[in-house]
């Protein structure tokens, strides 16, 4: 083993910046050693990354182990006591060229840990897709200023930063200068983008910039948004640009007004269906995905009965299902809990329900007129994020004019015309 190897758990987000460590390792000449980089979502997430470590040391004897992410900035001391474990490198750190070419001379500390919170600024780091050509991901923004009661994201990746306007918008026109015909903006709280920029644009504002600044970027896509902060100028952009994609992922978490409070988060189940009616008013063809939880302390059957009802009443279709599980160092950690066994029963009605949503839309578009992106020879996604086989082949990346032919179980069939 010479080049340096990664591990990434958690989210697109994550999998983003293992891309941009990847980049900054092999230019500081890193060698011999093995990235972890971890999530810190749930206990799950951080026991999944513990036993993966343990393994990797088995496979790589001789390695050095490099611990980063949420997990070794929430839990540093409990990484760095782990045999296994060489250097813990705090998110705070990761993304520097410094800590990196620290790295490649062996001048590392064991920990290197500072204080996410003292964070102001965001890395702008940039990669060339996620292994693939298909789309290209850019990170505008990183941390968030909120506090849900479940979440322990915030004290992994500290408060909310922005990437200034002009940078995003460079990083975009070279990246569409490089080929790529779709971009993704990504980050951990997006529709808080601009909150600490001078003149506190929103998140609408650099969409619009994006698409005027960068005329032939086909399309523009928005990962998950957190509904109520969703702005006026962006609900404009959504009805009357059609290279932004009719497709977004809502945080949406609960259809129960009380359980909404006690999650403490910032929109009632009127203020969702609301923003949902709104936005399909603009743009008729958009399709909606959701997080959900199951079973967060105190849900009753009836409670979890709203958020089985809100996934008609918001025209959901794709469905991130999470049971609860307490997350130690929360608030929510601390509430009378759900019993395990009656959460993972509601999970798997909220998951059954959602794959019954999936078959109706994908039903729904046998006979349109679709615009594929295609990420495999013959398989790529609509505009409103269905996964489409096409019958003859085409170069991924590029964007093919198709029929729907038929609908699948989890997947469309088509036609190019």
């Amino acid at each position: 083993m010479t080049d340096p190897s990664f591990r990434t758990f958690g989210c697109r987000l994550n999998a983003y910046e293992t891309e941009a460590m990847r980049g900054l390792a092999e230019r500081a000449g890193v060698e011999d050693t093995v990235v972890v980089n971890t999530c810190a979502v749930t206990a799950e997430a951080v026991r999944q990354a513990r036993q993966g470590i343990r393994r990797l040391r088995r496979e790589h004897p001789e390695a050095r182990i490099v611990v980063t992410g949420c997990a070794a900035q929430t839990e540093a001391e409990r990484f760095a006591a782990m045999e296994e474990v060489d250097v813990v490198l705090g998110n705070d750190a990761k993304l520097r060229p410094e800590a990196w070419t620290a790295l490649g001379r062996d001048g590392a500390g064991r920990v290197q840990v500072g204080d996410i919170m003292a964070e102001t600024t965001a890395p702008a780091p940039l990669i060339d897709g996620l292994g693939t050509r298909a789309r290209a991901y850019v990170q505008v923004q990183n941390g968030c200023g909120h506090r849900c009661t479940f979440c322990i994201i915030p004290y992994g990746r500290g408060n909310s930063r922005s990437v200034p306007a002009e940078v995003v918008v460079g990083q975009i026109a070279r990246l569409r200068d490089r080929g790529f015909n779709e971009v993704v903006l990504t980050g951990v709280d997006l529709t808080s983008w601009g909150g600490d920029l001078e003149g506190a644009p929103r998140l609408g504002d650099l969409v619009a910039a994006i698409l005027a600044r960068v005329p032939d970027l086909p399309r523009l896509r928005i990962s998950s948004i957190d509904s109520v902060e969703a702005d006026p100028r962006l609900i404009e952009a959504i009805g009357g640009e059609p290279r932004l994609m009719p497709h977004l992922h809502l945080s949406l978490q609960a259809g129960d007004n009380l359980i909404l409070k006690r999650m403490k988060r910032r929109h009632s189940r009127e203020d969702a269906i609301d923003v949902c009616a709104r936005l399909r008013a603009a743009r008729p063809e958009i399709v909606f995905g959701a997080d959900i939880i199951a079973g967060f302390p105190t849900e009753t059957e009836a409670m979890f009965a709203r958020s089985l009802d809100l996934v008609a009443e918001c025209s959901l279709t794709w469905l991130h299902v999470f049971p609860f599980s307490p997350r130690e160092g929360t608030p929510a950690a601390r509430m009378p809990q759900v019993d395990p066994a009656l959460v993972r029963e509601r999970a798997a009605r909220l998951r059954a329900l959602g794959a019954e949503r999936v078959r109706l839309h994908l039903a729904a578009m046998r006979g349109r007129e679709v615009r594929l992106l295609m990420e495999k020879p013959d398989l790529g996604r609509t505009e409103g994020f269905a996964q489409t086989r096409l019958s003859t082949p085409a170069p991924p990346g590029s964007i093919v004019a198709a029929r729907i032919s038929a609908a699948a179980e989890a997947h469309l069939l088509a036609d190019a015309l």
